[in-house]
């Protein structure tokens, strides 16, 4: 297993997320599945992906076939937009990883040099999108056959401020998805994400409480969030 891969978290922004079931929505009608590129930022321990792009493919039982020239046109228009984003992997919808899926992050393995793959369940199991992400480790013998594997990593859903307001927005058509939504005057606002940070704080008391009284471990990755 490559040392730089160990302890490798992957935090998705809700606009990925978006866009990837957007893309999944709009593919053609004989398609099975949507894949597109990953961007984002990496270090040694946690790779943040921001955004994201389709790109036109095609699969059947035997072969894949991916339009790597419209990829690389893709990726040089949006770095003149945004140049601090840099490839960090792929995207495709659906639970499985198949054979064709390895072929595909060979490709990006010559992009970036530890690439993610993020799988988006668009079929709904369990009545809700499930995301999961791997990266590829090397398996076989020194001189002999190489084959590859996916190893899971720790994914988070992390969001900007901005992404927040807009995420809290979309929950709240959940109940009446044929209403209108507005956004809450800035007192209004500001009276709302008061009480939702008051009740963040009861909830970090009361967790603390309990560990000085015992009754559960401290956990330093216990997320309030």
């Amino acid at each position: 297993m490559d040392g730089q891969s160990l302890g490798l978290r992957v935090h998705v922004h809700p606009v990925v997320l978006f866009s990837i079931v957007d893309s999944y929505e709009r593919r053609n009608e004989d398609a099975k599945r949507v894949i597109g590129t990953l961007l984002g930022t990496a270090d040694k321990k946690i790779v943040e992906v921001t955004n994201c792009f389709p790109v036109p493919h095609n699969e059947s039982e035997d072969e894949v076939a991916v339009d790597m020239e419209f990829a690389k046109n893709m990726y040089e228009l949006h770095k003149k937009v945004n140049p601090s984003e840099v490839i960090v992997g792929w995207y495709a919808t659906g639970p499985d990883i198949t054979e064709h899926s390895v072929l595909i992050h060979e490709y990006y393995s010559r992009e970036c040099s530890h690439p993610v793959h993020v799988t988006v369940d668009t079929n709904l199991r369990g009545n809700k999108m499930a995301f999961k992400a791997y990266h590829s480790v090397s398996m076989g013998v020194s001189g002999g056959t190489m084959g590859t594997m996916f190893t899971p990593l720790q994914l988070k859903i992390t969001s900007y401020e901005a992404e927040k307001v807009g995420v809290s927005l979309i929950q709240q058509g959940k109940t009446a998805p044929n209403s209108t939504i507005s956004m809450l005057p800035d007192l209004s606002a500001v009276g709302s994400q008061a009480a939702k940070l008051q009740d963040l704080l009861t909830t970090v008391i009361a967790y603390v409480d309990d560990v000085l009284a015992g009754k559960v471990t401290a956990d330093n990755t216990w997320d309030v969030c």
